[in-house]
């Protein structure tokens, strides 16, 4: 399948790691022209020269998505260079947990501002250049707990809820200007992150234990590659998605209501694990 995005201006947020740098990555080699941005200058610079040796043309920034007037900045300055502004892809975010007991108002609201905010921002920069030009494509990086809430991790829920209902709004009200758009809601994605999950378990829990706990709920039985998020990226990106939009998208190999159970499997696992380790001794 070829996609013909070559020299399309692609704005990629979140870029210099995980999934936005594979998405990143799999437009320069579209031959699009990709701008990028993070929070971090050296990682993201260092992602930009990467980029360079397959994309069409690089801008790369350390950029706060949290910075109303430095997103717009951002946005404005890739629109300027290159004449507009094609695909967005809305990556910037993560992931927080925490309970009833454990947060305040302030910690959820200030995750909204990263994640709901964030996404906003860019969205609302990047509107009026694809407007005058009368096509743009916009993705949203969401997660399958914004659609499946589970039983921990209130400001992940919530906010992810909130900006997959965003997506929704936006892709019913922007396709008069030919301005589709989309959301994406990963599972379990393995960019790293589990192996900070791993290492909060009891000692004497090894790695195989670990994955076979956490993969009990995925049916397709293995993690997401963030390769497996980028190929979406760029069929909703292509003329082969030009009547989709509004859609909810979930990248979790057949995963749904199962990822509630996950907080209570993960709990009874480490129990376990202590157990175990408690008779050996």
């Amino acid at each position: 399948m070829y996609f013909n995005l070559s020299d399309k201006r692609v704005i990629v947020t979140g870029a210099s790691r995980g999934i936005g740098r594979a998405i990143a990555r799999a437009f320069a080699a579209e031959g699009a022209r990709v701008a990028i941005c993070a929070r971090g200058e050296a990682a993201v610079n260092e992602t930009g020269r990467e980029l360079a040796e397959q994309a069409g043309a690089v801008i790369a920034r350390a950029v706060d998505v949290t910075d109303t007037a430095g997103v717009q900045a951002f946005v404005a300055d890739v629109a300027q260079t290159w004449g507009g502004v094609d695909i967005l892809v809305n990556n910037a975010g993560q992931g927080r947990g925490g309970n009833l007991e454990t947060l305040t108002p302030e910690a959820i609201l200030e995750h909204a501002n990263i994640l709901q905010m964030g996404h906003f921002r860019f969205i609302q920069a990047v509107v009026p250049h694809m407007r005058r030009q009368r096509w743009g494509r916009i993705i949203e990086i969401n997660a399958l707990a914004g659609v499946i809430p589970t039983p921990d991790g209130i400001p992940s829920v919530i906010n992810r809820a909130s900006c997959i209902a965003l997506s929704k709004t936006l892709g019913m009200s922007l396709p008069k200007d030919n301005i589709l758009l989309n959301t994406l809601n990963m599972g379990w994605i393995d960019t790293g992150q589990w192996e900070r999950h791993f290492r909060e378990m009891p000692p004497g829990c090894t790695r195989e234990e670990f994955d076979a706990m956490v993969l009990k709920v995925v049916p397709l039985g293995r993690f997401g590659r963030p390769e497996d998020v980028a190929g979406m990226a760029l069929f909703l990106s292509s003329e082969y998605a030009s009547f989709i939009s509004a859609a909810s998208i979930d990248i979790a190999g057949g995963m749904g209501g199962q990822i509630a159970y996950y907080p209570q499997l993960k709990k009874d696992f480490a129990e376990a694990i202590r157990a175990r380790e408690a008779v050996s001794q």
